[in-house]
């Protein structure tokens, strides 16, 4: 894999995340067995949030080899920290089992990343 196919894909998962935050936050959190966010600005900022991480992904994906420091960030410490925390969550907050697919998510989407960042002839292709 490529550092620009990471980026679009990682682009449209962002994406796919962001829009039912901003636009349907309630059932989102029913669909996946959470309770009624409260406030609901709180779950619409995470989708705003995921949303910016989609662009910057748009983004990086133009020039991979130029936006290196886009990936370590967004892809390495927010989506390595995030799999870490829907882990954390589910363990001493009880947080539902679903939240555990975004952590594999995310923390699969760390990891690709990392190993791609951390091999250069294979990130600037």
């Amino acid at each position: 894999m490529r550092l620009k196919t990471l980026a679009l894909v990682s682009a449209a998962y962002d994406l796919l995340l962001a829009l039912p935050m901003l636009f349907a936050a309630t059932s989102v959190a029913r669909l996946f067995g959470a309770p009624e966010p409260v406030p609901l600005l709180n779950a619409q900022l995470n989708g705003v949030f995921t949303l910016a991480l989609a662009a910057g992904y748009l983004w990086a994906a133009g020039d991979p080899p130029a936006r290196r420091g886009y990936f370590w960030v967004a892809g390495v410490l927010a989506k390595g920290l995030g799999a870490a925390v829907f882990v954390l969550d589910h363990f001493t907050q009880g947080s539902p089992p679903a939240f555990l697919l975004f952590a594999a998510t995310d923390g699969t989407l760390a990891l690709v990343t990392l190993i791609l960042l951390l091999r250069p002839g294979l990130s600037t292709r």
